[in-house]
């Protein structure tokens, strides 16, 4: 695979190549950096460290006399300069390997090292090129990918106008997507940039489907790009589509504000709560389309929370929880009695209202917009994997918000908040709405409970761990209508819950 090649015109296209490099290394990237003096090697380190702290005044000495300087950051860095280096043996006592375990090392004077640093290694080579620079980048093909993708989204930045904007990360989360803060100017308010990268294929799991398409799980942006647009025009808080590449997965998005529905502690603002769920409530209350068009006129039809859908979610609990939790997989008797129960309970919500489903309407994807008035202050973030379903879900979704700990008083509250403005709205069968929210919620917190299995198993992220004592107790809750006795007695004879 050949090597990437960049030309830096200047010193700030040097700068601009480090940062969109922070945004590109991850915990165990080596990068060396090949140059003459006065080739700008510390030029873009500097820049480097400066993105990955968001700190444009971060004091970044040279190593050179003391060999290495370390950053604990976003991931921690290790600054190696290796110009008077005695030998290279002297890498051991540095804390080279050690640096290298769960950071990004920065080696200046590479050659100097011999061979003692990783063959699988990112190589930068900085070259004088008449008043600029030419820049070579040599990497491992995981590493050279995402190296590639970065220069790709400046490339689309610069395309739409914004060729000079700072990149800093803003977050990522358990799916394929991360988010960027885009700075287009000083004195205006930063951008989003959605970075969402078109879905592998995973295994085969049924009908010759992989996951992502039995649980209707978005595999590119066109499903935001067109929710966004309907949930625009239906008078919500959607955020304005600035730019879009759908081939690359690059969507350059308004930005809705950093406010959220917690506290400084963490804890629910009931009175944020209670504006989101009469959100739903006006959402939930109106006419629902099937088909939906992107601005540039690309349909998306939005797909049903279908059998299917809830039942390959559910599995989640017991092909990645129970094992966790007992040490051994299910039985076959547990397995087939686990799903058969949830066929009874899926059945049940066939004949249920059904509406638009935001799917994951929760503290994370809630904005709080206090400038504003009515509905408008609640701003809508992330929508893309939305359904046509059972609307309980979404309701469930808020009052047993995953991310935080709803008090049995407020997720009431909510509730009656929630039913007494769909009754004002028009025709509502409140007592079959009871059962739903606990179908549903249970429903969710039996994929939750495997998920966050699964992300720290499979996909290397341990933090969602956290939220597992929550969600059970929310399943708990859930499991205590009458419907759901038959699983709860399930969850208490595999030790899954206490009795």
């Amino acid at each position: 695979m050949s090597p990437l090649s960049r030309f830096l015109p200047d010193e700030a296209a040097t700068i601009q190549l480090g940062e969109d490099l922070a945004l590109a290394l991850k915990p165990g990237d080596c990068v060396a950096l090949h140059g003459d003096l006065g080739a700008g090697k510390s030029t873009l380190a500097r820049a480097f460290l400066r993105a990955l702290a968001d700190d444009a005044d971060l004091e970044v000495p040279s190593p050179t006399f003391t060999l290495v300087q370390a950053y604990d950051l976003r991931i921690p860095v290790a600054h190696f300069d290796l110009y008077r280096l005695g030998d290279p043996s002297e890498l051991d006592e540095l804390g080279f390997d050690e640096a290298l375990e769960d950071g990004i090392c920065l080696v200046e004077w590479p050659d100097k090292a011999d061979d003692r640093l990783p063959d699988q290694r990112v190589d930068l080579y900085i070259t004088h090129e008449g008043d600029g620079r030419h820049l070579l980048i040599d990497a491992p093909a995981a590493a050279r990918a995402r190296i590639a993708r970065s220069l790709d989204i400046r490339d689309f930045l610069a395309a739409n106008g914004h060729a000079n904007a700072t990149r800093r990360h803003l977050s990522g989360d358990a799916s394929s997507r991360a988010y960027e803060r885009i700075g287009v100017d000083s004195d205006a308010t930063p951008l989003i940039l959605m970075d969402f990268a078109t879905v592998a294929p995973g295994p085969i799991l049924m009908d010759g489907k992989y996951y992502q398409q039995l649980a209707h799980i978005s595999e590119n942006v066109v499903p935001y790009l067109g929710l966004a647009a309907y949930l625009r025009q239906a008078g919500l808080a959607a955020p304005e589509v600035f730019a879009s590449d759908i081939s690359q997965g690059f969507v350059l998005l308004e930005n809705l504000g950093a406010d959220g529905i917690l506290d400084a502690q963490g804890a629910p603002i009931a009175s944020r709560y209670h504006e989101s769920i009469t959100c739903l409530a006006q959402l939930h209350s109106r006419p629902v389309e099937h088909t939906i068009s992107t601005p540039s006129g690309i349909q998306h039809t939005i797909p049903d929370f279908d059998a299917t859908a809830m039942r390959i979610e559910t599995q989640l609990l017991i092909d990645w929880y129970l094992p966790w939790k007992r040490g051994k997989p299910a039985t076959e008797v547990e397995r087939q009695t686990y799903l058969g129960l949830w066929d009874q309970l899926i059945a049940m919500t066939q004949s249920s209202e059904k509406n638009l489903l935001l799917r994951d309407f929760h503290s994370p994807n809630i904005i709080w917009r206090d400038d504003r008035a009515g509905l408008d202050r609640v701003g809508i973030i992330d929508f893309q994997d939305a359904m046509i379903g059972p609307t309980a879900y979404d309701v469930a979704s808020l009052t047993q918000d995953a991310r935080v700990t709803i008090q049995p008083a407020l997720a009431q509250s909510l509730l009656s908040a929630y039913t007494d403005a769909r009754a004002a709205l028009g025709p509502f069968d409140q007592q079959a709405f009871q059962r739903e929210w606990h179908i549903m919620a249970a429903q969710r917190n039996c994929k939750l409970v495997g998920l966050w299995v699964r992300l720290m198993q499979r996909d290397g992220k341990p933090d969602y761990i956290r939220h597992m004592p929550r969600t059970l107790a929310y399943l708990r809750a859930a499991l205590s209508h009458d419907a759901l006795t038959p699983l709860r007695n399930w969850c208490i004879q595999t030790g899954l819950l206490p009795q």
